[in-house]
């Protein structure tokens, strides 16, 4: 696997710890997972930016948030017993068709 998408997986994992603790603060009014926020997001940028040397801004941003609103659909639904509706869960298999789409066939994709 080129190092980009394993900066660019490490983005969105830590996208996604972040995105999960944004819940768990309660609106920024716990403290430790309102310091997780702050520091798995400003990582999680980090590791895009590393990927950028790599790949286009626009395919990096559309993996990482893509892959990131899947993930934090399933942790939502686990953690924190969210439940989506049936549109939400066809937009959501429509964006990772849209990933799979970009990975297989862009050249801009960096593989």
């Amino acid at each position: 696997m080129p190092v980009h998408y394993f900066y660019l997986i490490i983005a969105v994992a830590a996208e996604t710890i972040g995105t999960t603790a944004l819940q768990a603060s309660q609106q920024f009014s716990r403290l430790g997972p309102s310091l997780i926020v702050l520091v798995a997001y400003a990582f999680s940028f980090y590791m895009m930016g590393l990927t950028l040397k790599f790949m286009p801004v626009g395919v990096v941003y559309a993996i990482w948030s893509g892959l990131g609103i899947l993930l934090i659909a399933v942790i939502a639904f686990f953690v924190f017993g969210q439940k989506l509706d049936l549109p939400a869960v066809i937009g959501m298999v429509l964006i990772m068709s849209g990933i799979i789409i970009i990975h297989l066939f862009s050249k801009s994709s960096g593989h």
